[in-house]
């Protein structure tokens, strides 16, 4: 059984997805941004040594043609983020990592990291540069508890998400960051946020 990295989406409409980026740049244009951000992301971390997954948000969105359709798909169901992850974290019994589509620095080094790391430590975390983490991976089993009592979208997040692994041995990759403002967008170098606007003489 190859490992498998899964990438959780939001379907990019207007409102829905990256709403504090569009409280900065307008809602329109962070689900464009989204929408681009994670096609690329997608494409460039397709390998052949491991299965690429989408799970996807709402449970409603599962046959979206937002996405590659030779892709196989999950839902990520009901719950919290953490709820979330731990399920799709479960979905296969081998090595599993998962990320979020809008780290515009992730590579395939990353991912390929991240599952060395798991030949040796049964939980891997990616650390965000604002506190939270941008990856995380299982090799077996999800430890009992994983993600109680995390506070989300905090400086203390990856801390909290660690302490709820307990005694797992637990491997660390790169430090990347992801995606929430327009400060964001500056520092991780995006040039472009502004969709192409259709012109006529």
């Amino acid at each position: 059984m190859r490992p498998r990295l899964v990438i959780m989406l939001k379907e990019p409409v207007a409102g829905r997805v990256k709403t504090r980026l569009g409280q900065d740049i307008g809602m329109t244009t962070s689900a464009w941004w989204f929408r681009h951000q994670s096609a690329a992301l997608i494409r460039r971390l397709q390998s052949p040594r491991w299965e690429t997954w989408l799970a996807v948000a709402p449970d409603t969105a599962l046959h979206s043609r937002c996405w590659p359709a030779q892709l196989p798909r999950m839902a990520q169901g009901q719950g919290d983020l953490g709820a979330r992850m731990a399920r799709i974290l479960r979905s296969s019994k081998g090595p599993v990592v998962l990320i979020g589509g809008d780290i515009p620095g992730v590579e395939q080094k990353h991912i390929a990291e991240a599952f060395r790391q798991l030949g040796q430590q049964e939980l891997v975390f990616g650390p965000a540069t604002d506190g939270g983490f941008w990856l995380v991976g299982k090799h077996q089993r999800v430890p009992h508890g994983l993600f109680e009592n995390v506070r989300w979208s905090c400086p203390t997040t990856l801390t909290e998400a660690h302490a709820s692994a307990g005694a797992a041995r637990v491997g660390k990759v790169s430090t990347l960051s992801d995606v929430d403002t327009a400060r964001d967008l500056y520092f991780t170098e995006v040039s472009s946020i502004t969709p192409k606007t259709r012109t006529t003489n």
